[in-house]
This record gives C-alpha cells, structure tokens and sequence, in this order.
C-alpha cells in the first residue's frame, strides 16, 4: 500500500506540524491507507518541547515529493550470482520473454554486470570458431551435463580448461592433443590414447564405457553424461561462469532515490534496453525499462495549514494532491482532479481537524489531544488573536478535558519554553517564516511569539542586517519581523522595504527606526496581510 504523506507548511509552527500528526493519526485509525505525517523543516523550540512534552517523535523530514525511481512500477526479475553457469542465465532470459536483461550480483548482492541474450548468443557464437574452455568449474559442467565423475574417488578435479574435441570415428591420434577435452561415444581406443596423451577431460555420451574405466585412478578427469555428442560439445562452453560474458564496463543504473527526470534525461542518452536499480547499500532490487518512464506513479499528498506554492513542499507540481485541510485564504495551488477541500474561518488547522475526529465518532488519545489543545492555543495565542473563534475555544477546552492538563498552566509553559531569543539573527528570521505575493509586491513575514520583546530588540542592527542579506538574495520588496508579546496582547513590527507603505498601512508617524509597536496585533493572516493587501489593492 503506497503512503500518503500529509505535509505542513516551510518553515513549520506548531499547528502545522500537530495538524498533520493529528490528521494522519485520524485516517489511521479508520483504516483508509498508510498516511505519514511529514515536516518541511527544523522545529522551533516552542514545537520541540510540546513533542517532548507529550511523548512523540519528531515527523518525518520530507524535502521533496518530485517522482522517484521508488516511484514506479520497475521490474524486479531474478537476480543471479557472478558465479552460477551461462545456460542457467539463458533459461532465466526464455522463461520471461519480456526481459532485455538480467542483473548479475557478488555475493552480497552488489551489481556485478548486466548478460543479456545477445550476449550469450555473441559468446556461443564465438565458440564455433575458438572451442576452447579456461577454468570451467567441475560442479558447472556436471550440472550442465547432467553427468558425473567415474574416476577413483580419491582423484580430486576443482575446474577444467582446454581445447574441445568431438572425436568421431577414426579420428587421428594427432587431434588428442594434452590438455584437450575429448568428447567420444561408445570408443574404447579413443578413451586410452586420451589418457595416455594426457587429456584434461573424457567426457563419454551415452555410452556403457563407464563400466570399464569406473574406479580408474588418473590425471584425466572422466565423465560420464546421458547427453549426446554435439549437446555436450556446447553445454561445455554454457557452463562457464555467467561472470566471464556479463557486460561490466560502463554500466548505467540508477538509485530508488534518483528523480525520474533525471533518470529520463540520462535514459535518452544512452542504448541499453534495461537498468539495474540500486537500493541505499548498493544492492541490486530491480530493472527499469524505457516504458516505465511513460507513465510514473506520483506520490500522493495531504496539504494541511496552507495552500500556497510558495509555502508548500518542493516538487509540489510532480504529486498528486488528494486533500487540503487548512483555515488560510485560498491561494495559488491547483490539482488536475476534483479532490477533498476544508477551508474554514477558525483561528487553528488544528480545531478542524479536531472537529473531523468529533464527526468521526473518535477520541484522539490523550497524548495526542494533549498535543492537539496545544496547537489551538498556539495558532490562537491564548486565545487572543482576532482569528481565534468560539470553536477553537471549545475545542481547546475539550482536548484539554480528554488529556487532563490545565490550558493556563500549559500556555505558560509552553510559550516560555518557545521564547529563547538568543539564538542567532539568521535562525531567528527563519521562525514560522512564510512568503507571500499581493499585487505584485513580494514579501516576507516572519512571528516569533515571545514573552519579552526588549531583549529582542536590543539586537536590531543584527536584526537589520540578516533582514537586508535576505531580502536582497529572495528577491523581497519587503520583508517583516512580528515580535508579539502574549502578555502585552501586541506586537512589534520589525521592517525593511517599502516603509512608506508599512507607515499607512499602520498609521505610523514615524518609520525612521524600521519598528513600531502595534498595540492588539497579534495575527499575521487576519491583521499584518489584510491591511498590506488594501493598501497595495
């Protein structure tokens, strides 16, 4: 069963990243697939230690959906060893037609070569004019012969090598040459001058011969085979080790984590056939084909707490987007199929999501609805924010009912713990970071949601200077620092950019010092964009 991942927006808050815990937990529970909470990003401090608080692991990091080898329905053939015999890779290639190609591995698995039929048909061919053998291991040429050794038990044979002769009636005793393998039939006095010149191997086709030398101690190794002259004649060459015609210079293959197009692009320049597919150890797990490229599955998605390009995961374009769960405007993110959408006007991702569980008939446990009431608090801050509503109250209240934890208690320990504001600049303008396009204006806007915003502020020229290298590398027209005070219900906006606008917008008199403290500020969504978007139109 393939996953579906349900993914948060960058640079995640709280509520993004317990939205897609709680909503992968709720399809979970129902049985409708596997789906895998995710996080585009590192957790800031607040998150870390609700997660820790709570007792969960940290999501899944995922940095792109793109299309991957994974991704496909590739080809998993048989897998040979280096070591196993020619006619075995040949019955292989005529039991599945639809094979170009078969992986040849080592021991532990690792892509040794790639043998093919036109390779064993090149090598066979070859034997008509240079019937010669090197090193055939014994156990490879009796199975392929079907035979076995007469000789005395004691007379110990590990490969043969030597030139092939068939000896027909007559032959001449200057065809047995020492070191030749003598293939005869029911010839008693071909066998003696074969032993006496010193012949590395007799092998006897379906004769009674083996009677008369059973038991005989000799230098020559002696087989007898159920199998007729000309049959073992090319058995023989069949039974030398696939690893001595599989084709082993400059072979393409690929990786499951390789990008489809990158594999596509690499596919078209180069004639194979076929690609062998290694997983993270370098072992061999399957074949791709040309054909496999044509239609890729892509990996499904859940998009909770946004959607917006600019904020969802990388690849956006490659997956196919089932559900947006998400309580932010409606944006630029659009799907090729009808799919499930739930956009409300509440103050957290969370509380709807909250709100399909009570619709559902499930109680979240009380780890997770300890989590849950955590994020509504966080995205509502405290119930403060203009876009807090009375849902997201009671459903605050009544996660908190299931867990058994007082909201003031946990507010306080968990915007305490989320206030750590001597981190560098650079990691403190990635805090809940989101983009945003109105009217041809790009901006910026991060919120760090801190209990004392003097010491913050205490480090405005590091501020400013992180703020303009950001700015000037993203392409910004403005972009914006919210410090919001949970104790004073306000925030102070730290800018750059645009400040004649940033003056209007918030009837400042005076922007000369890029801040002002906006008094009952506390929402991005519903009090810094709106009044940024009027003004710009």
């Amino acid at each position: 069963m393939e996953p579906i991942y349900v993914c948060g927006h960058k640079n995640p808050d709280t509520d993004s990243v317990v939205s897609a815990m709680a909503y992968a937990s709720l399809h979970n529970a129902l049985g409708d697939n596997e789906y895998i909470a995710t996080v585009l990003g590192q957790l800031n401090d607040e998150t870390r230690f609700l997660l820790e608080r709570f007792g969960f692991e940290t999501p899944m990091l995922l940095s792109t959906v793109r299309t991957q080898v994974r991704d496909i329905d590739y080809d998993e053939p048989p897998v040979i060893g280096a070591n196993v015999p020619v006619s075995h890779a040949w019955e292989i290639l005529q039991e599945n037609p639809s094979l170009s190609a078969v992986p040849v591995t080592t021991e532990d698995g690792r892509l040794y070569g790639m043998i093919t039929a036109g390779g064993i048909a090149e090598s066979d061919m070859k034997s008509i004019s240079l019937p010669r053998v090197q090193d055939v291991p014994i156990f490879n040429l009796l199975s392929a012969l079907e035979g076995h050794i007469i000789n005395n038990e004691e007379d110990a044979f590990d490969t043969i090598s030597g030139q092939v002769v068939i000896a027909l009636p007559g032959v001449s005793a200057s065809v047995l040459l020492p070191g030749s393998i003598v293939i005869c039939g029911e010839q008693p006095e071909v066998v003696d001058r074969a032993l006496a010149a010193g012949a590395s191997c007799v092998i006897l086709c379906q004769s009674s011969l083996p009677e008369r030398f059973v038991g005989i101690s000799s230098s020559t190794c002696i087989i007898s085979s159920p199998c007729d002259a000309y049959r073992a004649a090319r058995m023989i060459h069949q039974a030398s080790p696939v690893s001595r015609i599989a084709q082993t210079d400059n072979l393409a293959f690929f990786h499951l984590n390789d990008y489809i197009d990158d594999v596509r692009d690499a596919v078209l320049q180069s004639r194979y056939r076929s690609y062998p597919i290694l997983d993270h150890r370098e072992r061999v797990v399957g074949t791709l084909s040309r054909y496999h490229l044509l239609r890729p599955r892509r990996k499904r998605i859940v998009l909770v707490d946004h959607n917006e390009r600019s904020q969802a995961v990388s690849g956006l374009e490659q997956a196919e987007i089932i559900a947006i769960i998400d309580h932010h405007r409606l944006a630029d993110v659009q799907t090729g199929n009808p799919i499930f959408v739930r956009n409300e006007p509440v103050g957290s991702t969370t509380t709807i999501v909250a709100t399909m569980f009570q619709e559902r008939g499930l109680l979240p446990s009380p780890k997770l609805a300890g989590l849950m009431a955590a994020a509504i608090l966080s995205d509502t801050v405290l119930f403060k924010s203009p876009t807090c509503t009375p849902r997201d109250r009671r459903m605050a209240e009544r996660m908190a009912r299931i867990a058994g934890i007082d909201l003031d208690v946990l507010g306080r320990e968990m915007f305490s713990a989320g206030a750590s504001t001597d981190k560098p600049a650079e990691e403190l303008l990635r805090s809940d970071f989101k983009e945003f396009h109105i009217a041809g204006h790009n901006l910026g806007v991060c919120q760090i949601t801190c209990l004392d915003i003097d010491s913050v502020l205490s480090r405005l020229p590091e501020l400013l200077d992180a703020m303009s290298k950001l700015k000037a590398i993203r392409g910004y027209h403005a972009l914006l620092m919210m410090l919001t005070d949970v104790l004073r219900c306000g925030t102070e906006l730290v800018f750059l950019g645009e400040e004649e606008a940033i003056r209007q917008a918030f009837d400042a008199p005076d922007v000369s010092q890029h801040h002002i403290f906006l008094p009952g500020v506390v929402s991005r969504k519903k009090q810094i964009i709106p009044a940024l978007a009027a003004l710009w139109g």
